[in-house]
C-alpha cells in the first residue's frame, strides 16, 4: 500500500528518485501515465494490468469511455527503477503536468501521484479549504 507525501527533485535527465519505502513494490516494473487534476499516475506493473483490463472492457460506443481509455493508455510508458531507485519520466509527460525540478510524490493506496511542487501546494490548499464540504458529500455515500 502506498501512502504519504514525499518531496524529491527531478534531475536534468528527467530522473525521479522513488521513495525508498515504495521501491520493493515497483522493482518488477511500473507504468507512468497521464493522471487527473494536474498530476501523473505511477502504478506497479500488477496494478497497471488490473486497471488496463478494466479499461479494455469499457464500451467503445461511448465517447467518454473512449476518451478516458485514450488518456490513460495512450499516454502511458513503461518505466524501470535504476540502481539508485530512480525512474525516467518521459519528456511528454513532464510537459503534460509542467514538472519542474521540485516534485512531490504522493502515495494513494494502489498508485503514486507525481506533482509539480507548486501545483500540488495550490491543489492541496484548495482541497483543505473545502474539506468540510467534501466530508459531507462523502458522508452521503457512506464514507
Amino acid at each position: 500500500m502506498f501512502i504519504g507525501e514525499y518531496n524529491h527533485n527531478l534531475d536534468e535527465k528527467g530522473r525521479l528518485a522513488i521513495p525508498v519505502k515504495f521501491r520493493e513494490d515497483l522493482k518488477g516494473g511500473a507504468v507512468v501515465t497521464k493522471g487527473l487534476d494536474g498530476c501523473l499516475f505511477l502504478y506497479s506493473i500488477n496494478e497497471w494490468r488490473t486497471l488496463a483490463e478494466k479499461l479494455s472492457h469499457l464500451p467503445i460506443s461511448q465517447s467518454n469511455t473512449r476518451a478516458f481509455a485514450r488518456l490513460m493508455l495512450a499516454g502511458a510508458m513503461d518505466v524501470t527503477l535504476d540502481k539508485q531507485g530512480r525512474v525516467v519520466i518521459p519528456d511528454y509527460l513532464r510537459k503534460y503536468v509542467n514538472l519542474s525540478k521540485k516534485v512531490v510524490v504522493n502515495g494513494l493506496y494502489n498508485r503514486l501521484e507525481i506533482w509539480d511542487e507548486d501545483i500540488w501546494e495550490e491543489y492541496k490548499k484548495k482541497t483543505e479549504a473545502d474539506s468540510g464540504e467534501i466530508a459531507e458529500q462523502l458522508g452521503e455515500i457512506g464514507i
